[in-house]
């Protein structure tokens, strides 16, 4: 594949991983709430649910998808579901204090973290139909085995350096004493917005 191609790839899925959607809210929520470390954990499983969507489009899902649409409407009814669960969690609990740990020590383990960020990332089907598309006119028929790691390589780095990014600026110490002065509210707008992506994405 020439290096325009694979260039263009690059740049199309940038666009599509910084735009706002429920993984970028979970990073900088995880970010603020639980620190850099916890929030890198959710950066990486949302780079491998990056990656599941990339090999979904390279290798035939999003066709699936148009073949057997019964079976995306069930992706998106599940993850919509998902995504309105967490925001029930969050609004449910708005107004109770954060708990801190001492230095070191995490609200939740880094598998934990990783899980989190990884289901909320597959919870959103979108993106295979959004792969399938930036693929469809980039990606040669001949393309081998080589192109498709560079991809999907590709994919998650993008994916975990942005969230990784998103995370580092919610977890600095100016942001989060803004969070703690702010909590109810805060997490009533994060619950707001995933519940928001969450109805987006089952109905759309």
């Amino acid at each position: 594949m020439a290096a325009s191609a694979f260039f263009t790839i690059f740049l199309l899925h940038l666009m599509a991983a910084v735009s706002p959607g429920p993984s970028v809210l979970m990073a900088a929520r995880i970010g603020v709430t639980e620190g850099f470390l916890a929030g890198v954990a959710v950066a990486v499983g949302i780079g491998v649910g990056g990656v599941v969507w990339a090999m979904a489009a390279l290798f035939g899902l999003a066709l699936l998808f148009e073949y057997a649409p019964i079976l995306l409407t069930s992706f998106k009814i599940g993850g919509g579901l998902f995504l309105l669960y967490m925001a029930y969690k969050l609004w449910k609990n708005a107004d109770q204090p954060l708990e801190t740990t001492s230095a070191g020590t995490l609200p939740r383990s880094l598998p934990s973290a990783f899980l989190l960020g990884l289901v909320t990332q597959v919870s959103n089907p979108k993106p295979a139909i959004l792969f399938a598309a930036i693929f469809v006119g980039a990606v040669p028929e001949s393309a081998g085995w080589l192109t498709y790691i560079a991809i999907l390589a590709m994919v998650f780095v993008n994916e975990t350096l942005w969230n990784t990014l998103v995370s580092r600026i919610f977890s600095m110490k100016k942001t989060r004493a803004t969070y703690l002065g702010l909590k109810s509210l805060i997490d009533r707008m994060f619950g707001g917005l995933l519940a928001a992506l969450g109805i987006k994405i089952a109905i759309t």
